[in-house]
């Protein structure tokens, strides 16, 4: 009898050490964003990012009450080899480190100091997001908790890890797309150059961006203005399309060609000329983008004008034509600091 009682006890003993074994487990969630060499904007549709964003996505909103209380972070790892120095690559990771964490604040609506952040100028191009996910509680056998605790992630293994995914995000990255396809950020806007607007000339337009290197443009301007007993007066409308070629890598400065048209009809003083332009020439400017959507082009127009009109004068409110003139011009023909805002 006390053999079987000995025996049974060394059997319960057993089996509270080597089976059940209750724990509570945490999962790492790793998302890796690749990066275009050299170029530190986040294009979320490319390379699989938009997966990854929204696998990201819904891992914090299933955990974001623990995330804003500071509980569980998220680890975010900038990386960069692909600038000449190590200051280069490491102010780039950091750029594009950024640029993923202002994506998650945006979308998700978390905070800065969810965040911890590390950059490197080493491993590849991309940057990694991972955040230790609590799961449900789950029984496993003394051999399985063995293998969790050999893979239980170490200082040394995640660097092992960060190696192997840079390794495969170098893999990945060997059909870089051309810097056609990367920069195609916006394919309409609409356009108000702010200079004819000081003028009380009211001025739109629209740009439709074919590809990153050519746009057409088209701007409009009208206005009607009359004073002192209607002796004076200051009108035009013009028409102006244009074809715009943009250069470098942020594609920001563009070369032109300008066609112009319109009919003006100006009495700043006893005579008043009232007539046709037309003409065209060069352009050359620069967009300082301000914002995702709002942009400054500033721009300059060399070329020839002709302009062929009529004089008058105003005799008892009457206008009486009193000679005709044709003029040409060349020199500046436009000249714009335009407000530009992407409609889509």
């Amino acid at each position: 009898m006390s053999r079987k009682i000995t025996f049974l006890t060394l059997f319960l003993w057993l089996m509270t050490v080597t089976f059940p074994v209750i724990a509570q487990q945490k999962a790492d969630t790793t998302c890796i964003f690749r990066f275009v060499p050299q170029k530190d904007m986040f294009y979320v549709p490319w390379k699989g990012n938009d997966t990854e964003l929204a696998r990201l996505l819904e891992y914090i909103e299933n955990n974001k009450a623990t995330i804003l209380d500071g509980k569980l972070p998220l680890l975010v790892d900038g990386y960069c080899k692909s600038q000449g120095s190590k200051a280069e690559n490491l102010a780039t990771a950091k750029i594009r480190a950024n640029r993923v964490k202002s994506e998650l604040i945006i979308r998700a609506k978390i905070k800065e100091e969810n965040f911890i952040t590390h950059n490197h100028a080493t491993e590849g191009d991309f940057v990694t997001v991972r955040l230790t996910v609590p799961v449900k509680e789950t029984a496993v056998t003394d051999a399985e908790a063995e293998a969790r605790l050999a893979v239980e992630p170490t200082v040394a293994g995640r660097r092992e890890r960060q190696k192997a995914e840079a390794a495969a995000q170098q893999n990945a990255l060997a059909d870089t797309p051309s810097e056609t396809k990367l920069t195609n950020d916006y394919h309409l806007s609409l356009r108000a150059n702010l200079l004819r607007w000081v003028t009380l000339t009211p001025d739109l337009g629209l740009e439709w961006r074919i590809c990153p290197s050519w746009g057409i443009a088209v701007n409009g301007s009208w206005t009607s203005w009359t004073w002192s007993d209607k002796d004076r007066r200051y009108a035009l409308w013009e028409v102006a399309p244009e074809v715009r070629y943009y250069m470098g890598e942020k594609k920001a400065w563009y070369l032109g060609a300008m066609f112009k048209a319109g009919q003006f009809n100006y009495k700043l003083s006893e005579t008043g000329k009232q007539g046709d332009l037309m003409g065209g020439g060069i352009t050359a400017g620069y967009q300082l983008r301000l914002n995702k959507a709002l942009a400054l082009d500033f721009n300059l127009g060399l070329g020839y004008l002709n302009a062929d009109f009529e004089k008058y004068e105003v005799i008892d409110g009457v206008r009486v034509r009193c000679g005709n003139e044709t003029k040409n011009w060349c020199g500046p023909i436009n000249a714009g600091v335009t407000l530009v805002w992407k409609l889509f």
